[in-house]
């Protein structure tokens, strides 16, 4: 069977027998399981004798049979081509008829079946691309069907947090929307509140087991953990950023949205189970207070402390932090989603925005990637030097954009810049670049290009507009700076003025 450890694309699965039982299609199954748990998560058409260094798993692979030779043992052919889908990760095999075939291979057949890969008779009258519309069809809807559950039980589990009894309610609604059990464990391990069918005994203390992998212990606690015990999915979410409380899921099965439904649930629960009635949330606020009424970073820093690391709250040392920016791969974020961001950062000094999350964490927890963000993380900077952290994260965040990366960090080091003091710096900028300074989109645009060396492609996806306005913006740019931009010395001059703009 086709390889469980394939990373497939992050798109909805659609269920082989959901395109079986397409009529319009006439697709016919030869070979192979096809039960509930067997999904494709796209279609891809290739003619190749070796498809497996251009499968990215989970692919229906299509083929009408042209790279089969005139072999006299075509069974030691079909089965080395078929172990070589499977071992890609390629979830089904789709034969097309005609005009190279009348039939499929019965070797084709028994190398399907000996490897356990789904195999599909397309007809003559079923174009390929048309198979792989019914496929991005039925994607779409599962989406559209995830994206409709996952609103509906954020709805539910807020409306269960203003109840009088708001812990046990969110726990109700989070084991009927998972169909499981839920748990909430206290500090100390203790079961504190639980809903929803009892699981088995050894599942229930696999499940307890799972939950202190995420208890607070130190910076490289993990803020979620999974494991699967006979048959039943596990997972273990820590609420807050170091209270010790954490949520316990299991259910028999996984569902798409199931993981989003579980955050939000854990996020809700964070606030509920107390940490801004907790001494450290009212030295957070605190914090808040006297930097609105003026107080300068240095002095309040310690106060954003307390409650973190060691909880000694002098100040020593501890004011450092990185600053992280955040953007989510598919929606704009919400409330939500950015303060499960920062429960999984180990930091609730969130600041919501409209496409970015920005995070104030601490330095001596290394971030990981954030599955669904991409994110941008600034070197570890002291509290008078997080305005300038700020933007090297905005930075690092534009680069991961650019390369496709879910996580960029700044990489700091002492520079030519340096030698030049910065007002001076900046007044050259100023200078070189007025022609530029009622053009804000030019400026943007002409950073984005010099960084990431003059790629168009990369420069139009990191600012999402389409390679072609990225041309025109460059060419503008250098009419009005009467600049060469092929010649790296005039690029070197303006990358350094627009690093001090």
């Amino acid at each position: 069977m086709a390889d469980s450890n394939a990373q497939v694309p992050p798109t909805p699965p659609v269920p082989l027998s959901a395109l079986l039982a397409r009529e319009d299609l006439a697709l016919r199954r030869l070979a192979g399981p096809v039960g509930p748990d067997v999904v494709i998560h796209w279609a891809h058409a290739s003619e190749m004798a070796d498809p497996f260094p251009y499968l990215l798993g989970g692919e229906l692979l299509l083929t009408a049979g042209v790279q089969i030779p005139d072999a006299s043992a075509p069974d030691a052919f079909f089965d080395a081509y078929v172990a070589r889908i499977v071992a890609a990760g390629g979830a089904a095999l789709g034969f097309g008829l005609a005009p190279v075939h009348e039939t499929v291979p019965a070797a084709l057949v028994a190398a399907c079946d000996a490897h356990g890969l789904p195999l599909l008779e397309v007809p003559p009258g079923t174009t390929f691309s048309g198979v792989a519309r019914a496929v991005w069809e039925l994607m779409a809807q599962a989406r559209l069907a995830e994206l409709r559950r996952v609103t509906e039980a954020q709805q539910s589990l807020a409306a269960a947090a203003a109840r009088p009894d708001p812990v046990p309610s969110v726990l109700r609604r989070l084991a009927r929307w998972l169909s499981g059990h839920a748990v909430l464990y206290g500090p100390d391990g203790t079961r504190i509140a639980a809903a929803g069918r009892e699981p088995a005994a050894a599942v229930a203390q696999a499940l307890r087991d799972l939950t202190e992998v995420v208890r607070p212990t130190g910076p490289a606690t993990p803020a979620s953990a999974a494991d699967t015990v006979d048959g039943i999915h596990l997972s273990a979410y820590a609420l807050g950023s170091g209270g010790g409380f954490v949520l316990g899921v299991a259910a028999g099965r996984r569902a798409g949205g199931d993981h989003t439904i579980a955050s939000v649930g854990a996020v809700l629960l964070s606030l509920l189970t107390g940490e801004h009635h907790s001494g450290a949330g009212a030295a957070r606020s605190s914090a808040l207070v006297r930097l609105l009424l003026g107080a300068p970073a240095d002095a309040v820093a310690p106060l954003l402390t307390a409650g973190d690391g060691d909880g000694d709250g002098d100040g020593d040392g501890d004011g450092d932090r990185i600053v992280v920016h955040a953007r989510p791969e598919r929606q704009a974020p919400d409330a939500v989603a950015a303060a499960a961001l920062g429960t999984a950062l180990g930091s609730p000094l969130v600041d919501l925005g409209d496409e970015v999350v920005r995070v104030l964490a601490p330095a001596d927890r290394e971030p990981a990637p954030v599955p669904g963000w991409t994110l941008g993380v600034s070197a570890p900077a002291a509290p008078g030097d997080w305005a300038a952290a700020d933007a090297q994260a905005a930075r690092a965040l534009a680069r991961a954009r650019a390369i496709r990366a879910p996580l960029v960090r700044h990489g700091a080091r002492p520079g030519l810049s340096a030698l030049v003091p910065e007002a001076e710096a900046r007044a050259h900028a100023r200078a070189l670049l007025a022609p530029l300074a009622a053009r804000p989109a030019l400026v943007d645009t002409l950073r984005t290009w010099l960084s990431l060396h003059g790629s168009w492609d990369r420069t139009a996806v990191a600012l999402g507009v389409h390679r072609n306005t990225v041309r025109q913006r460059v060419a503008r740019s250098a009419l009005l700076l009467d600049a060469d931009l092929d010649d790296p010395d005039v690029r070197m001059e303006l990358w350094f003025a627009l690093r001090h703009h």
